[in-house]
C-alpha cells in the first residue's frame, strides 16, 4: 500500500466512532445490564441499546433503545453507573425504587434536553402485573424540566429536583408519589438573590403543603453568611 494511502487510512479511521457494549453487572442485585453505544476516545453517545438480564436465572428481562445514550467513560474506559452529582457525572443507568412500590426500576439516559443542557433520561418503572418495565412519561419529565436526574429520599418517600434561573435563583423542589394520581408537589425551597433588599441580602422562601393547604414562610439573609455556609 502507499504511504499516502496509508495517511488517509489513518486520519480516516484513527478517530472514528465504534460500537462498544459495556457489561454493567454493579448496578443492581437483581439484574445485569448490556450496554452497547457507539464511542469516541472517552466520550460515548447515540443510539444505543441495552439489554438487562436477571442475576438469577441469566435469562433476558428486557430490552431497550436510547435515542442518545450520552456518558463518559471513566479512567478504566467503563461507565459508572447510579451516579446522580448535580453539575457533573450522572451515569449512563440508575437503578432505584423510583415510586416506592418496593421494585426496582431503571432510568436510562437520553441526550442531554434538560435545563442548561443537563442530562435528560427515560425513566421505565417496574409493572408488577405485567411482569416488566413500563414507561413513565411523568418522571422522565421531571428530569426534561430541571438540572438532570433527580434524587429519592427514601425514608421521606419524596422525590427531589434542583433547577435555577442564572447565577442568584436556586429551586428545590420535593415530590410525593400518591396512587392513581401520579406526582405531587408538596414542598418547595427557592433561594433569591436576584433582587434583595439593598443588593446584600438573599431572599430565602420555603412552601410546604399541608392539609392540601400551602404554608410559606418567607426569610432573609446576609449574603456573605448564607452562600459561606
Amino acid at each position: 500500500m502507499n504511504s499516502w494511502l496509508i495517511v488517509i487510512f489513518i486520519c480516516l479511521f484513527s478517530n472514528s466512532l465504534y460500537a462498544q457494549i459495556f457489561e454493567i453487572q454493579q448496578g443492581s442485585d437483581l439484574y445485569t445490564a448490556i450496554i452497547e453505544v457507539e464511542c469516541e476516545e472517552d466520550t460515548c453517545s447515540g443510539l444505543g441499546k441495552v439489554k438487562l438480564y436477571s442475576k438469577e436465572n441469566k435469562k433476558l428481562i428486557q430490552n431497550f433503545e436510547s435515542e442518545d445514550l450520552y456518558f463518559y467513560l471513566n479512567e478504566n474506559q467503563q461507565p459508572s453507573v447510579n451516579v446522580i452529582q448535580l453539575y457533573n457525572e450522572q451515569s449512563p443507568l440508575i437503578f432505584d425504587d423510583f415510586n416506592f412500590d418496593g421494585s426496582i426500576d431503571l432510568a436510562i439516559r437520553n441526550g442531554n434536553m434538560g435545563s442548561y443542557g443537563g442530562p435528560t433520561y427515560d425513566v421505565y418503572v417496574y409493572h408488577k402485573n405485567k411482569k416488566n418495565f413500563v414507561l413513565s412519561e411523568e418522571l422522565s419529565d421531571l428530569t426534561y424540566l430541571n438540572l438532570g436526574m433527580f434524587y429519592t429520599n427514601h425514608e421521606q418517600k419524596r422525590i427531589i429536583t434542583f433547577n435555577k434561573s442564572g447565577c442568584c435563583f436556586h429551586v428545590t423542589e420535593e415530590y410525593q408519589v400518591v396512587p392513581k394520581k401520579g406526582l405531587v408537589l408538596v414542598k418547595e425551597f427557592i433561594e433569591d438573590a436576584t433582587h434583595a433588599v439593598g443588593g446584600d441580602r438573599v431572599e430565602v422562601t420555603e412552601r410546604n403543603l399541608i392539609n392540601g393547604k400551602w404554608n410559606e414562610t418567607i426569610n432573609y439573609y446576609p449574603i456573605d453568611e448564607y452562600y459561606e455556609n
